[in-house]
């Protein structure tokens, strides 16, 4: 009788958490901004940003600044980069200033600029993808720019980084020809302020190239670090479909950089071996055609 209670007890008790994710990481949101580096002299020199990656175990980044200046210079810097074996994918950001935040959707200089740095490219090669802006309002995902913005991205197969509410993704995507189908939007945080698991599945049922990353996501992770429930089961019936990123956006994210990989890789280890892969580096080296 003993050994029956104590059989039944056990099985009600979470299994023990497994090793946490030792593989490589793909940090599909990393900002290198101006207050950062400030022309090599702010507080994360090239060398100190590099040294973080590297012992991170990240091997490539998406690499999107305010001014782009910041992400050229990552992708300038080819021998450090080879040698912490670090695959720098360069985005071009929207904003020249924090001014920009709040305007570009409607302000054409944007859209001219990002035509200007698209033809220049970077010493790590062509830009692959535009972004990360925000839309405060989901109703400026309308706006003319972000319209232009939205059909230059899929006439040249450029990723588009999104900070946005679940609004916005369907405005966002009714602008690209076929209805988004072949928008390859990467959805940072996986929405503004936290939508429901539903809501996100439901996203995903409707656009097949939706990626949602995962930096600063409400309701991502429950006790000891590990993942909630409801997001442990998006991220099995999709693992395919999310990132993992850093959001440097402030140079406090910097110094706790080391930290926010630690995060994920705890609960990347609970995940079966095969999604984990894909969620830490998979899905963003297949985005960009990486090996």
């Amino acid at each position: 009788m003993w050994a029956t209670v104590a059989m039944v007890a056990a099985s009600l008790v979470s299994p023990a958490h497994a090793t946490d994710y030792a593989g490589p990481l793909f940090d599909a949101h990393l900002h290198y901004n101006e207050e950062a580096w400030n022309g090599t002299t702010g507080p994360h020199p090239l060398r100190d940003v590099l040294d973080r990656i590297q012992r991170n175990g990240v091997r490539a980044v998406i690499a999107n600044s305010r001014p782009n200046d910041g992400t050229r210079a990552l992708a300038a810097a080819r021998a450090q980069t080879q040698a912490a074996a670090l695959t720098v994918v360069p985005f071009i950001r929207l904003y020249r200033n924090r001014a920009d935040y709040d305007s570009w959707f409607r302000d054409e200089s944007i859209y001219e600029m990002v035509q200007t740095e698209f033809a220049r490219g970077t010493a790590a090669g062509p830009y692959r993808g535009i972004g990360e802006f925000h839309l405060y309002d989901s109703a400026n995902a309308n706006g003319p720019v972000a319209r232009k913005l939205v059909q230059f991205a899929e006439r040249n197969n450029l990723a588009v980084l999104a900070h946005v509410d679940d609004v916005a993704v369907d405005l966002l995507m009714a602008h690209a020809p076929q209805g988004g189908a072949n928008l390859r939007l990467i959805w940072a945080h996986t929405g503004i302020g936290g939508p429901a698991a539903a809501r996100v599945d439901e996203l995903m049922r409707r656009y097949p190239r939706l990626m949602g990353e995962l930096s600063y996501r409400p309701g991502l992770a429950c006790e000891d670090g590990l993942l909630c429930p409801e997001w442990r089961v998006l991220l099995l019936k999709y693992p395919d479909r999310f990132l993992v990123g850093s959001d440097t956006w402030v140079n406090q994210r910097w110094l706790y950089y080391d930290d926010l990989m630690r995060g994920y890789r705890r609960w990347l280890g609970d995940l079966p071996a095969d999604v984990a892969r894909r969620v830490a580096w998979s899905n963003g080296a297949a985005l960009f055609g990486l090996p």
